[in-house]
């Protein structure tokens, strides 16, 4: 078994002869929490949408769990173990919060289209669900209806609904845009619990995040790889601080 879980090799993506992705050859270590940075524009969510087969390459390969994924549909490569947070994210409103965890439950079984069942026969995910939702604080919310949660909440809730799915490794795609200091420091405590036994590549802007959490990070720039290494090395990183922040002070982009 590789060390690393999710690999690519000359990964590249273009629009129109235009290169959203360049050659991009990522190698996530099993187990960490790996973060993708970089301005905008720099190729991060492209990257994502062709890990999770939203997109198909240009050119380049895509290694999951030792397996070659490159040509994989979405769906087969979302049952490896391959999950996006947003895939099955709480996209049902008016559910209660117990419900919407029920639906990621049934994926897993393959029952998501047995309509015709009774509720009753659902009744034996509740006991798995309020354990899901009980590891990511939202035990007190499982009778709420999803629309009436705060909005860090509902983040909480996407990454019950993507751990229902028992994934190997987990995308986050920017897990705490839009928060408040206390929302996020919360989600930051609750991915690093749900990372105990798996693997995790997010995309995240606020570095304090990225500091306080990442085992590795690699920084995009212009579709390209500009520098890879644990925050503390790439924080001095003269080119990173120039791509990154425009300056020469890591400090100006943690806001």
């Amino acid at each position: 078994m590789s060390d690393f879980i999710l690999e690519t090799a000359g990964l590249t993506k273009e629009f129109k002869g235009f290169a959203a992705v360049s050659n991009v050859d990522l190698k996530v270590r099993r187990g960490h929490i790996h973060a993708l940075i970089g301005p905008n524009g720099a190729g991060k969510t492209t990257v994502f949408n062709l890990l999770t087969k939203f997109l198909p390459p240009t050119r380049g390969t895509i290694t999951f769990d030792g397996r070659d994924i490159t040509r994989e549909a979405p769906a087969v490569t979302a049952r490896r173990g391959l999950v996006r947070s947003f895939q099955i994210s709480a996209t049902f409103p008016h559910l209660t919060v117990m419900e919407n965890v029920r639906i990621g439950l049934q994926k897993k079984l393959g029952t998501e289209f047995h309509f015709w069942r009774s509720e009753k026969s659902l009744n034996v995910l509740n006991d798995r669900a309020m354990e899901l939702l009980e590891s990511v604080d939202l035990g007190g919310f499982a009778d709420t209806v999803t629309a009436e949660m705060p909005y860090g909440r509902k983040r909480a809730l996407e990454i019950a609904t993507t751990l229902a799915l028992d994934p190997l490794m987990m995308l986050l795609d920017e897990p705490t845009q839009g928060m408040g200091h206390e929302d996020i420091g919360r989600v930051v405590d609750l991915i690093r619990k749900v990372s105990a036994n798996r693997t995790i590549l997010m995309v995240e802007h606020n570095l304090s995040v990225v500091a306080n959490l990442c085992d590795r990070i690699t920084v995009l720039q212009r579709g390209s790889v500009l520098a890879e290494g644990p925050y503390e090395e790439v924080s001095k990183n003269p080119q990173v601080l120039e791509a990154y922040v425009g300056s020469s002070d890591m400090n100006d982009a943690h806001h």
